[in-house]
């Protein structure tokens, strides 16, 4: 994957905040219990913000923030993979949603070690370690959920 520019980079992540955003909010769609429903149109929520964030820092209205190491359970790299449709349990959305934060992870670090620039390089790995963020919450709770069972 190839950027022309650092602002052709940021309209990337942008679109792919904007496709995840729209991805939670149809999951959500899709819970039938409402507390389900809730965990889901937060997570649209801070897809949005991080969106916003993007533009933000596209036009230099903030700065990079600084990247702390996320710690990684694991827990979603040994599920068998679940398509997300109607009738989905939370048990099967948070399979779900683990292996979207993954891939989404998985995408900003491969583009973050193909760039050059430094304000771009550190633009991908903010982003890979929000994408983590969201993979651990995801696999704190689906442990939770497994050890009320």
């Amino acid at each position: 994957m190839k950027f022309g520019s650092f602002n052709e980079a940021i309209d990337f992540a942008v679109d792919r905040e904007e496709a995840a955003n729209k991805f939670y909010l149809k999951l959500a769609a899709q819970m039938e219990h409402a507390a389900m429903k809730a965990v889901f149109e937060d997570f649209a929520a801070e897809e949005k913000l991080h969106k916003e964030k993007l533009l933000a820092i596209k036009n230099g209205k903030i700065e990079l923030p600084t990247v702390e190491k996320v710690m990684d359970l694991k827990i979603g790299d040994y599920l068998v993979d679940v398509q997300p449709n109607p009738g989905i349990d939370y048990q099967q959305a948070l399979v779900v949603a683990m292996k979207q934060e993954k891939a989404a992870f998985k995408m900003y670090m491969d583009i973050a070690g193909m760039v050059t620039d430094t304000n771009l390089q550190n633009t991908f790995f903010m982003l890979a370690n929000e994408e983590a963020k969201h993979k651990l919450r995801f696999e704190v709770e689906y442990d939770d959920l497994i050890d009320e069972n």
